[in-house]
């Protein structure tokens, strides 16, 4: 896999991370980080970089994701701040992963917030688009997701099973179901709204297409809002994974439900 730079090189083999690091002046960035320690206290430092990752359903052309990422990185970080991407096509949707510079070249650095990033998932949206490709920058709740997305390491090193965040969280929700006092994360409240708020804003749409007489795209949507999956925090989606393998186990060792 290639690494392409906002300066249109195409990096490839050993040593690529120590090209980077000269070529950004990171080793110069992380000697002033660590001179600012001190004035940071207890909070963390300022990341020398920042990872984001841009993925599209399986079956999407991997070049046109590609060309989009590379699009919409020229627009938003192009003459400030130094950037590389790699498109990776090992799992059925193609990605591409994108490393930026948090220092631009002007001395101002990156802050990425919420709203900083559904404007990029609007951007790449846009991009898409005008590639052919049929993309819509839709919030997770409005498509009855809960679960925050992981961290691309955490991830990938749960996929394989050597996750210490992972298997730490596991450990500590498994000890609270043994004491049968599970505690649910404080934001448990704003899921629950929300999601009635999604809820209310599909049956609009249903009856609208009630009124417009297309009953059976309306039936559709009111089965979509139907079967969402309940929404769940992090902790109770742990909990409920490990209720569904302890329920596997016994079912193979013969012992029932």
């Amino acid at each position: 896999m290639d690494i392409e730079t906002d300066d249109g090189q195409r990096l490839s083999g050993e040593g690529l991370e120590k090209e980077l690091l000269e070529d950004w002046d990171l080793d110069l960035e992380e000697h002033r980080r660590k001179v600012d320690l001190e004035s940071w206290s207890n909070r963390l430092p300022p990341k020398l970089i920042h990872k984001l990752m841009f993925s599209m359903p399986a079956g999407t052309p991997p070049d046109k994701v590609l060309s989009a990422v590379k699009n919409f990185a020229r627009e938003e970080f192009g003459l400030k701040h130094r950037y590389a991407m790699v498109l990776h096509t090992d799992e059925p949707h193609p990605h591409v992963h994108v490393v930026v510079k948090a220092m631009s070249e002007q001395g101002v650095r990156l802050h990425i917030r919420k709203a900083t990033l559904r404007e990029w998932r609007r951007g790449f949206a846009r991009h898409l688009r005008s590639l052919g490709i049929a993309a819509n920058a839709t919030d997770r709740s409005v498509r009855g997701e809960t679960r925050s997305p992981k961290r691309d390491g955490i991830y990938r090193t749960e996929l394989r099973g050597e996750s210490r965040h992972t298997r730490a969280r596991a450990e500590t929700v498994a000890a609270d179901l043994l004491r049968g006092n599970l505690c649910v994360e404080a934001g448990k409240a704003k899921l629950l709204e929300t999601r009635r708020e999604v809820e209310r804003g599909w049956w609009a749409v249903s009856d609208i297409l009630v009124a417009e007489g297309r009953p059976e795209l309306a039936a559709q949507v009111r089965r979509f809002s139907a079967q969402m999956p309940p929404p769940r925090t992090d902790r109770e989606s742990i909990a409920e994974a490990l209720r569904t393998r302890n329920r596997e186990a016994r079912t193979r060792d013969g012992r029932g439900a």
